[in-house]
This record gives C-alpha cells, structure tokens and sequence, in this order.
C-alpha cells in the first residue's frame, strides 16, 4: 500500500473515532469538568452502539494491518 492510501485509512479511522465521541457526547450527559456522567446518562440504543463500534474496531484492525506491513513486522 502506498503512503498516500495509507493516510487516507488513518484519516477515515479519525473520522470515525470522533463520530463516536460526538455520538456518544450527544447520548451521555456531561460533567461540570467535561467528563461523560453515565450516572445520568439515560438509555442508549445498543445496536447503534454496537455498530459503530465494530466500525471503529474493523477500521482499528485494517489500520493494524497496514502498520504491521510497513513496518516489515509479523503480526502476532
């Protein structure tokens, strides 16, 4: 894989990891300090929850994957 196919997989993890904070920012509640109160926070669709996790998982690993090969490393 070349650099610039490579970058575009970082950045599409990016993208997906801070959809993943706005979504769940939008779901919980926050604190006066700006941490998530999941004591208040109230019910969350798991399956939403779920798929965009595996997203944000499958993405993770594909980029685990391009790292390991640039690297010349052997995946364990």
């Amino acid at each position: 894989m070349d650099k610039e196919a490579a970058k575009k997989e970082f950045k599409k993890y990016e993208k997906m990891r801070n959809e993943m904070y706005e979504f769940l920012e939008k779901e919980i509640p926050k604190r006066a300090d700006g941490s998530l109160d999941f004591e208040r926070a109230g019910k969350i669709d798991a399956k939403e929850v779920f798929e965009k996790w595996f997203q944000l998982d499958y993405q993770a690993r594909k980029i685990r994957g391009i790292a390991i090969n640039c690297l010349g490393l052997k995946g364990e």
